[in-house]
């Protein structure tokens, strides 16, 4: 069974949840203030997969809670809130979310985030021997969810795979902004430019590539991004 965390201060939301998400094999536990949420965290000795966490909340603002968490612990985020605001989507990922939902939702979509999510730390996690494709210092495992540079597992969350995915598999073609944004299907929210931009960035320093003189992901101005490599 999936045990997620959740800092929502709308009790009436998180019982409804909880009852919903219980019939997909998922454990929600949750807590209305963001002092209660950490020192869970901190006591349940990782004994969570997954945060889902609210902007707004009673004693502090969610996005440093969300930083704070990003920092201090390997556990997915998903943002669930009512402050739709662009800024707000972009600063969540560059701080460490892995995904936003916007309120209102249909709790049938998160279950399938959280599952994506689950999915992709389970890969991270993946240690025998793969079948997929090498190019490049590049190991792709799609079974898996998995990526490898030089053997190494990359941490991706879930937009940042199947954006490298998306690269990767037209490496040597300019992919413009709106093709991402339509065929990447964890950035269904409203999203605009600067989102890709943002998991473009956080991409790059994953896989050791310098954003000044970038070796694999080549932006092409006013157009998109293309994924590149020697192969001499």
């Amino acid at each position: 069974m999936t045990k997620v965390i959740m800092i929502e201060d709308d009790k009436e939301i998180a019982e409804l949840l909880k009852e919903y998400l219980y019939k997909f094999n998922i454990e929600l536990v949750n807590f209305e203030t963001a002092e209660g949420g950490l020192k869970a965290l901190k006591e349940s000795g990782g004994g969570f997969d997954l945060l889902i966490l609210d902007l707004t909340l009673p004693d502090a603002d969610g996005l440093e809670v969300c930083k704070s968490v990003s920092q201090f612990y390997s556990l997915p985020i998903i943002i669930s809130s009512a402050r739709g605001d662009y800024s707000d989507i972009v600063t969540g990922l560059e701080i460490g979310a892995d995904d936003y939902v916007a309120k209102p939702y249909n709790p049938r979509e998160l279950v399938a985030r959280i599952r994506a999510v689950a999915r992709r730390k389970t890969s991270d996690n993946y240690t025998g021997n793969s079948k997929g494709n090498k190019d490049g210092g590049f190991e792709i495992d799609e079974n898996k969810m998995l990526i490898k540079k030089n053997g190494k597992a990359v941490d991706l969350t879930s937009a940042e795979y199947e954006l490298f995915l998306l690269l990767y598999k037209n490496k040597g073609n300019v992919i413009t902004r709106d093709y991402i944004l339509e065929n990447i299907k964890t950035m269904s929210y409203e999203s605009i430019d600067r989102t890709v931009d943002v998991l473009i960035g956080r991409i790059r320093k994953k896989i050791g590539d310098d954003p000044r003189n970038p070796k694999y992901i080549k932006s092409i101005r006013g157009y998109g991004y293309k994924f590149y490599f020697d192969e001499n």
